[in-house]
């Protein structure tokens, strides 16, 4: 019988044993592979909910934890694994996509090379991931996130042509150089305060030192939230993600909504929360600049977003504006703000999945990879267009999306917080989503498609239409539209449910509780 300090292990092996078995799978076993795909990823959704009522309602917290590196001073630093509420809200977020993006990606790569390569360091990518979420300690932490640089590498470089090969160099120089400050924050902080564990409040050790060495301290939190600032596309470290879109479509979905850009930004929500204690880190003056950084990034991503005219661009772009919003929350230094950016964890990674599995779509029923193309798309793809549509909802902030959940939380704490100007931030911010995303809406139901196209395009394409027409409605593809529609399904049902118990914000606001207790 598997005993609950055993759980934590068993979530991370569960994703390592997944890709194992289909590494060595030939191209033609079709079925096996997407059978032991599937079945991973149900098994570990499973699990992760069966954890949620011990963990989040009765303070159960399962750890495993291993011998791992000796210190001068005779004793051990220990890899740890453990399931606290806000490790099990990312992990839960990574299982539920997880299982969606395999649908997706089953559909997507039907017929293409290189299948088995694929999932299995994709799977390897979601074990890295829940390996983050659980970590109970910077040395953890620091393991897994490195390892989910090597794992995503192969995935970005997926297509094997010139510019998929630029784009994944470009992104391993940024998160190797990223990686190297977060090692060198982390080793630092280990010599001065030993192994730093995970702590609501923040670990007594870095409390202590931040007394006795603040100069110290401020710039290992600089080394640290610097380095997990290339993961998180803060502004100047963002160029890698626009550059990573050329992967292939689940990828480009995993990158922005569970995997990557969520690691990173995960990371910073535990420096500054479980590392240094948001009274620390607010006493040592890092907040701030932290803060205004990330009001930088929100509005300079919208900007950028709305000046690209490829879907997938703006989407990356989007991106790097929406994830920040997590950081403006735990640095506002209020309750409100702090849930208001946690939750944004979850709201962000759904919605944002469902707009870029609707540009796989886009781009693989009517060849559509401009903005421009999608006129008429509406007509000609409905579900496709509907579930963007809520997507881009959510993003705005409309209610009643998850997206509206996350800003009306967000803004509170703006107002309960030392720096009410933030919410001015907010408003600019969803006027600028509002600009780049409700003229695409606007196109895609009330302009007629475009016409021109040779009656053979469907043909050659690989579509189907229910006639000659391009005007026609085309048949959308079930494995790559039943995971879009289910997400788009969520984006309004944790905005409709957000004061259900174990609802995204309950548990949000929970943390944030422990946070500041």
């Amino acid at each position: 019988m598997v005993t609950n300090d055993l759980i934590p292990l068993l979530l991370v092996l569960l994703s390592v044993a997944v890709a194992a078995m289909i590494f060595p799978l030939p191209e033609r076993a079709v079925r096996l592979r997407s059978a032991v795909n599937l079945g991973g990823a149900v098994a570990k959704l499973l699990l992760i909910v069966l954890l949620v009522p011990p963990v989040v309602a009765e303070g159960v917290r399962p750890e495993f934890s291993v011998p791992f590196l000796p210190t001068g001073g005779g004793e051990t630093i220990s890899l740890v694994l453990r399931v606290d509420p806000l490790a099990l809200f990312f992990a839960g977020l990574s299982a539920v996509l997880w299982l969606l993006t395999t649908v997706y990606a089953i559909g997507y790569l039907e017929g293409k090379p290189n299948r088995s390569r694929f999932f299995g360091f994709f799977s390897l990518c979601v074990a890295a991931t829940v390996g983050i979420s659980f970590s109970g300690n910077l040395i953890t932490f620091l393991v897994f996130y490195e390892l989910l640089t090597l794992v995503t590498y192969p995935l970005v470089a997926h297509w094997g042509d010139e510019k998929s090969l630029r784009a994944a160099k470009l992104y391993m120089r940024y998160a190797l150089g990223g990686g190297v400050a977060v090692l060198l924050g982390t080793v630092w902080l280990t010599m001065e305060a030993a192994a730093v564990d995970f702590a609501e409040g923040g670990a007594a050790d870095v409390a202590e030192l931040a007394e006795r060495s603040p100069g110290v301290v401020v710039v290992i939190f600089i080394l640290l939230v610097g380095g997990l600032g290339v993961k998180s596309a803060l502004v100047p470290l963002h160029s890698w993600l626009p550059a990573a879109m050329v992967a292939p479509a689940p990828v480009s979905a995993l990158l922005h909504a569970v995997a990557v850009v969520k690691a990173g930004v995960f990371g910073i929500v535990r420096v500054v929360d479980d590392v240094y204690g948001i009274q620390v880190a607010w006493e040592l003056g890092v907040l701030t600049p932290l803060l205004v950084l990330a009001c930088v990034t929100v509005l300079y991503g919208s900007y950028q977003a709305l000046r690209q005219t490829e879907i997938k661009s703006r989407l990356a772009y989007s991106t790097v504006s929406q994830v920040s919003y997590v950081v403006l929350g735990v640095t506002m230094f209020s309750m409100a703000g702090t849930a208001g950016g946690v939750v944004h964890l979850v709201h962000q990674g759904i919605m944002k999945i469902t707009l870029f599995f609707c540009a796989g779509l886009f781009a693989e029923s009517i060849g559509a990879h401009s903005l421009s193309q999608l006129r008429g798309a509406g007509r000609r793809m409905p579900w496709t267009s509907a579930a963007f549509t809520v997507g881009a909802f959510g993003m705005i902030g409309l209610p009643p999306t998850a997206g509206f959940v996350s800003k009306w939380q967000l803004g509170l704490g703006a107002l309960d917080s030392p720096h009410p100007w933030v919410l001015v931030v907010l408003v600019v911010s969803a006027l600028l989503n509002a600009a780049y995303f409700l003229p695409v809406v606007y196109s895609m139901w009330f302009h007629e498609p475009e016409q021109g196209r040779e009656p053979d395009d469907d043909a050659r394409l690989g579509r189907t239409a229910t006639g000659a027409s391009s005007a026609l409605r085309l048949r959308e593809p079930g494995m790559l539209l039943v995971p879009a529609l289910c997400t788009a399904g969520f984006t309004l049902g944790v905005g409709l449910a957000a004061s259900v118990t174990f609802s995204p914000l309950q548990i949000a606001q929970f943390i944030a509780e422990g946070v500041f207790s």
